[in-house]
């Protein structure tokens, strides 16, 4: 009674949680009084209980059947782990396309459970890749070893090496695929940054063991896609190193709007390079040209 009445010294938080085990309680007169003391709860006290380490299961069950409509809610939801699983679907339908981005952005949650993954499909704020990539990981491909087989043989390691990571690779799912690629070696990462599956391929780039001189590496690949390299272009951490982007203006595969947007960051001596390059299209070496004589101009 205590907690219901606001009287026992609780943080906000805690008193929603205990609020929401209460309204369950075997005492009819403690579930009336719970029940009507969270109605006046406000949804921060709710955000906060759930984001605890292991909140209780009453509490997952009184804010995903009372509140999930609400987007905040909905977010706190879907953001802790222990989440049960039928509320992830209602949760996902309501999410703010901020929190689906982020959602999107943790391939190793989402390559570990499936039943997330199929309810981020029905999210209304999904883009056309974003929903391409989920379907992937939801469709159980195999990976057949022809994907990796030119990848593998390009790789800096003994013959019998080659062998042992073709042979892993090749039958691989999906989901499988992206763990290795978060949790793999170079070499892993070296042969999956060529996988025909885009979410894989992100998986690599998101690797918390990757180095800038494998990134530098992937930078100068024109065997590479354009969405691989666009990923690369577009990661500020990524984008620190100046050999990547030098080797991104570089390589003729690199979209050319992302080409023509960091033209200006690089030194005067890899601009004339650059304006030379006859492997670099036109459009490019053209505007090179331009900033050469505008750069010219100004110091004169």
């Amino acid at each position: 009674m205590a907690v219901c009445s606001g009287s026992a010294g609780l943080t906000p938080a805690e008193r929603a949680e205990l609020l929401s085990v209460l309204s369950e309680d075997a005492d009819d007169a403690v579930r009336e009084r719970a029940a009507n003391a969270l109605l006046s709860q406000s949804p921060d006290a709710f955000v906060a209980a759930l984001a605890g380490d292991n909140p209780a299961a009453q509490l997952f069950r009184y804010c995903g059947g009372n509140l999930v409509v609400k987007p905040v809610i909905a977010e706190a939801l879907v953001k802790n782990s222990r989440c049960p699983v039928q509320f992830l679907t209602p949760a996902i339908k309501v999410l703010p396309t901020s929190a689906v981005q982020e959602l999107m952005q943790d391939l190793d949650r989402l390559s570990s459970n499936r039943t997330l993954v199929a309810a981020l499909v029905q999210s209304p704020s999904l883009t056309a890749d974003q929903r391409q990539q989920l379907e992937e990981l939801l469709a159980n491909k195999a990976a057949s070893e022809s994907a990796f087989a030119q990848a593998v043989a390009q790789i800096d390691v003994p013959t019998e090496q080659r062998v042992t990571l073709l042979q892993r690779l090749s039958g691989l799912r999906v989901v499988e695929r992206v763990q290795l690629a978060l949790k793999g070696n170079r070499e892993e990462r070296m042969a999956l940054i060529r996988d025909p599956c885009k979410v894989v391929q992100r998986a690599v780039l998101q690797s918390a063991r990757i180095t800038d001189r494998e990134v530098e590496t992937f930078s100068s690949m024109a065997s590479l896609t354009d969405e691989v390299l666009r990923l690369i272009a577009t990661s500020r951490n990524f984008r620190r190193n100046y050999s990547v982007v030098i080797n991104l203006m570089n390589n003729p595969k690199t979209p050319l709007d992302i080409t023509l947007r960091m033209l200006s960051s690089i030194t005067a001596p890899d601009l004339k390079k650059l304006a030379a390059n006859r492997n670099v299209s036109d459009t490019l070496r053209s505007a090179a040209n331009r900033l050469q004589v505008q750069r010219t101009q100004k110091r004169e």
